[in-house]
């Protein structure tokens, strides 16, 4: 994921999915997942700190 902007979308649409390919599966997923199931807010919050920042 190269892109950015691509990755902004992905990270708003879908942040866990955004984590798993900047990252994989990790720690970083689980938080994510959980921020997920608590607000979505904080997920793509999260999402976009990890993968475009």
């Amino acid at each position: 994921m190269d892109n950015k902007i691509v990755a902004l979308i992905v990270s708003i649409l879908l942040p866990p999915l955004a984590v798993f390919l900047k990252k994989g599966a990790g720690s970083d997923l689980i938080i994510n997942i959980v921020l997920c199931i608590f607000l979505y807010l904080p997920g793509i919050i999260h999402a976009i700190w990890l993968t475009v920042l």
